[in-house]
């Protein structure tokens, strides 16, 4: 028995171990370049600095005329934004995926699981947007993180429906209540635990992404968090003090609201999964 906890135990410090080599390691790597100047930094080493630089991070964000503030308002706007859509859709879609069992629920079920599987086509959605007048604006950008996130969002809110019990409702009917105001006042008041998972990793995957703004949002003034990238990777040099104090700058924010909501996310996930 002795034996079998030390194994455990000896198991838990190796697993912390690797962890802290695959996700501290990098971030340090990151913050110790950030300190440096640029011959320093694009030596790409883990030395020290030999000059702690930390007017680089002012630089970074007093860069290209105060930048990374118009970046983190739009950031800010297209995530607040397409997280509204996400919840609203997603919980009545899961609401009557989950209830209704006939053909067409069925059928429509599949399309929407098909979401997870067929990744976008550049082309034709700008072809689409172009031809809707929402290329290059922020609504457009917004409909097409929504888009992207609804089949995973409608999936956890559908698998968290079954910890409700259909009595709840039924009892509700008894009582007067509409199919409308029961999902407001009786059912989305129940989603919170789920809900929190979703604002949570869908704030993180839109807040954070890179390629879909580059191509559907692109310009200036319409220029995201993660795009601010470009502002220190040029074509014959770069800057990697300033492009990993940008990096550190953009990451920090939602590393924070991951690691204090991080047990609302294991909780919301794992609620679905056993029905109740």
């Amino acid at each position: 028995m002795k034996k079998k906890k030390r194994l455990t135990l000896l198991g838990d410090i190796l697993g912390c171990i690797f962890g802290i080599l695959i996700f501290a390691v990098p971030f340090v790597f990151m913050f110790v370049n950030s300190l440096k100047d640029r011959r320093e930094a694009n030596l790409l080493n883990l030395s020290l600095p030999t000059e702690w630089m930390w007017e680089n991070f002012k630089e970074v964000i007093s860069a290209n005329n105060y930048q990374i503030l118009t970046a983190f308002k739009n950031s800010i706007i297209l995530t607040a934004g397409s997280l509204l859509i996400l919840i609203l859709a997603g919980s009545m879609a899961g609401y009557v995926l989950q209830r209704r069992s006939d053909r067409t629920t069925r059928t429509v079920d599949t399309i929407v699981m098909t979401g997870l599987m067929i990744p976008p086509a550049i082309l034709p959605t700008i072809w689409v947007m172009q031809g809707l007048h929402i290329y290059k604006t922020m609504f457009g950008m917004i409909l097409v993180e929504t888009a992207l996130q609804i089949p995973f969002t409608i999936m956890l809110y559908k698998g968290f429906m079954n910890t409700i019990p259909v009595e709840l409702e039924e009892a509700g009917y008894i009582d007067g209540c509409t199919r409308g105001r029961m999902f407001v006042k009786v059912i989305f008041p129940l989603l919170k635990p789920v809900t929190s998972t979703i604002i949570i990793l869908n704030a993180v995957t839109i807040f954070n992404d890179f390629t879909n703004p580059l191509y559907f949002l692109p310009g200036n003034d319409n220029v995201t968090v993660q795009l601010t990238l470009y502002n220190f990777m040029g074509r014959y040099s770069s800057s990697y003090n300033l492009l990993f104090a940008d990096v550190l700058i953009i990451t920090v924010p939602m590393l924070i609201l991951f690691l204090i909501f991080n047990k609302k996310i294991v909780d919301g996930m794992v609620a679905g999964a056993v029905k109740g």
